[in-house]
């Protein structure tokens, strides 16, 4: 029997971190290459001192960022808790010195993910990365002036944020609907150090949801597989904000320009491709290095 090729058809219940740099389009040649050292250096540092080897954590360079798979035998309330953290103070102290500081947008999410010879793949890659790209996550840097932001999907809220535990306070998340293409999906958003966000452009922000029964280890997440049956991996991901009720917008509109990109928001809902930063903002960096 060819165990490696069997292997190759085995989905492995881990938890996928996606992490990407704000503005990534903006760093010239130069000052590109020092940015990805200090995302690694926050990483590998927060890794270190969670005491999660490097070399158990899959990864996988992103040009502007990291993705990453952490084995299920890791409790991903230590990734929640003092990874997180750790990976807030040691962005803090790499943008101490720096003009323009570095901001990192991490998406998280719990799902079978499938490895191979190339790297990894499976429908909770997918919503890791998207959370992390979502226009929610880049708007929360911006408007609250910060330098990280986390977001969960909400099978990892309920099962594991919602609960608590050390490093990890459930009432500091707030939720926002993501309309993705392939259908609604709930993502709870966190600022490291402050309390619930705003989320930008939404209303109160409704009561945290009763948790469901957490899902079996190893086993899909029931909701997302159907948000995601008919992924085509070939097409732009298409975001919208909808209220958490899922109701769709009026009549009543609102025109905005971010840095030149036009979109527009009906009750909440984005419409046009929303883009934060462009080739218009140019970074320098000054200090370190």
């Amino acid at each position: 029997m060819n165990h490696d090729a069997l292997e190759l058809t085995e989905a492995h219940y881990e938890l996928v971190i996606s992490v990407d740099a704000r503005r990534s389009g903006a760093y010239d040649d130069v000052d590109k290459p020092r940015m990805r050292a200090r995302i690694y250096r926050v990483l590998e540092t927060a890794f270190s001192h969670a005491r999660v080897a490097w070399e158990v954590v899959h990864t996988e360079d992103r040009g502007d960022g990291v993705l990453l798979s952490v084995p299920g035998r890791i409790a991903a309330s230590r990734l929640l808790g003092l990874w997180l953290i750790e990976v807030h103070e040691k962005l803090r102290d790499e943008n101490r010195d720096l003009a323009v500081p570095l901001g990192l947008r991490i998406g998280m999410h719990v799902g079978p993910v499938r490895h191979d010879e190339r790297g990894i793949s499976g429908r909770a890659v997918d919503l890791a990365c998207r959370l992390a790209d979502s226009p929610v996550a880049r708007q929360l840097l911006d408007a609250e002036k910060a330098d990280l932001v986390l977001v969960t999907s909400q099978s990892l809220y309920e099962d594991v944020v919602s609960g608590g535990g050390k490093f990890i306070e459930p009432a500091h998340y707030s939720p926002a609907r993501l309309e993705l293409k392939e259908g609604p999906v709930t993502a709870w958003f966190h600022l490291p150090g402050r309390p619930a966000p705003e989320i930008p452009g939404a209303g109160p922000a409704a009561a945290s949801p009763t948790p469901s029964t957490p899902s079996p280890a190893g086993g899909p997440l029931s909701a997302f597989d159907d948000a995601f049956d008919d992924l085509d991996d070939g097409d732009e991901d298409e975001f919208a904000v909808v209220d958490t009720s899922g109701r769709r917008p009026g009549d009543v509109g609102i025109h905005q320009n971010v840095k030149g990109d036009a979109f527009h928001n009906e009750h909440n809902v984005y419409h046009g491709p929303v883009q934060m930063g462009g080739s218009n903002n140019r970074v320098t960096e000054q200090g370190k290095d």
